[in-house]
């Protein structure tokens, strides 16, 4: 166990996250941290038990006292290093947005307008999963992201705990659960799809060690829970497609689930954003699945009348301006949708609470301020519960009556 434990540590330990960072072009301009990262602080275990007998009288140079508030918040500091490789940096720059919101709201709308419905059920489902538990278990272990010495590039969701990383988790859920719902159901190489979506997964989880945002052990934590969890989920959410397009109180019985996922989300010692944006997602995916429930009750969702796996129809010239018109039009109306449902699900949960919308919106955000709380979460459920649906339901049927619809090659079941 001590060897389990020291072993834990050293993947735990900022100086390794700072020796990542030099390895792609970050130059710390105070001496001391790169003499920190380099004294055999960050050695493996085994080095460091050759390195205890060995008769050295080397004392290892002792760290500044770390303070919690450092750690954990999401304060202006000084830039202590500098950035000597620029393809990195604007790799991971981007890489990390492949597990934020922003891709989320582009990505996902993409996919059912251009892609296939079906496998964007299961994957968005997977998605809402795999977070909910990965948010839920920072708020449980509270385990801090990586401090001094390591010098943060992004500030953005510092105020939530590091393990397990769930940009870690999401560069699993989604790119292999697309690679394995595809897999028989679409003619195309193994070895292509299991190549992108590796890639696909180390862009992100180095961006968020390139970063400063995680350490080594919140990564890896990431992708093994994820791993675990994929294994039950791949084909229990593949069941439960059929039955939830089928079942007729399924809109019913997805809301109350989904609001009592929200309702016994893990308590946190102090106030994060994790269960605002964990019901960003459950949101999400209740508004894509009962959109979807629409379409096959009216009878928009065809029988297949062919066995899978289908071969891959590459677009046309035609196809592909309408792709992109499809695009263009539909993320403008998921924009306006959110600002829309965003305003006036605000104002009339404000109204309900007998609380102005600046007296909510200038008050500090803790566990005590309860009100504010039930705002955040009634409005992002209700924005985003629209956004799903407009995304599966709505908008396409719009495009349909543009005469810009997504062809039906293939079945949505």
């Amino acid at each position: 166990m001590g060897e389990v434990r020291e072993y834990l540590e050293f993947l735990k330990s900022p100086h390794l996250v700072v020796k990542v960072q030099e390895f792609f072009g970050i130059v710390y301009k105070d001496e001391a941290t790169t003499a920190t990262a380099t004294n055999g602080i960050v050695k493996s275990p085994k080095k460091r038990q050759k390195a205890n007998k060995s008769p050295s009288k080397e004392v290892p140079q002792k760290l500044p006292k770390q303070q919690e508030d450092d750690e954990n918040s999401p304060a202006e500091e000084e830039l202590r290093c500098r950035i000597t490789n620029k393809f990195w940096y604007w790799l991971f720059v981007v890489g990390t947005e492949l597990g934020d919101e922003i891709f989320y709201a582009s990505f996902i709308p993409f996919w059912f307008w251009n892609i296939d419905g079906a496998v964007g059920r299961r994957m968005v489902m997977v998605w809402a999963l795999v977070m909910y538990v990965g948010q839920g278990l920072k708020d449980i272990i509270r385990c801090p992201r990586p401090g001094h010495p390591v010098q943060r590039l992004q500030k953005k969701w510092a105020l939530e705990y590091g393990l397990p990383s769930t940009h870690a988790m999401v560069s699993v859920a989604i790119p292999f659960s697309v690679l394995i719902y595809t897999l028989d159901r679409y003619q195309y190489s193994a070895s292509v799809g299991l190549c992108i979506s590796i890639l696909w997964s180390t862009v992100i989880c180095l961006s968020r060690i390139y970063l400063g945002m995680h350490s080594v052990l919140d990564i890896g934590a990431g992708l093994f829970l994820t791993g675990i969890l994929m294994l039950p989920l791949i084909p229990l959410v593949d069941w439960a497609d059929y039955y939830i397009l089928s079942h007729k109180f399924s809109p019913v019985l997805l809301t109350i689930v989904s609001i009592l996922l929200i309702a016994i989300y893990p308590r946190a010692d102090r106030w994060t954003p994790t269960r605002g944006d964990t019901t960003l997602c459950l949101a999400v995916c209740v508004g894509i699945h009962i959109g979807a429930w629409i379409n096959y009750q009216a009878g928009d969702m065809k029988v297949p009348t062919t066995e899978p796996p289908y071969p891959v129809i590459w677009p046309s010239h035609r196809l592909l301006g309408q792709i992109l018109l499809r695009t263009v039009l539909g993320l403008c109306a998921i924009v306006a949708t959110r600002a829309i449902a965003k305003s006036v699900s605000y104002a009339f949960i404000c109204a309900v609470l007998g609380k102005s919308q600046d007296q909510i919106r200038r008050s500090e955000d803790t566990l005590q301020n309860r009100p504010k709380i039930l705002v955040d979460l009634f409005y992002k459920y209700f924005t985003y519960f629209w956004i799903g649906f407009n995304t599966q339901y709505l908008l396409p049927n719009f495009f349909k009556l543009l005469g810009i619809g997504r062809p039906d090659f293939y079945t949505e079941i």
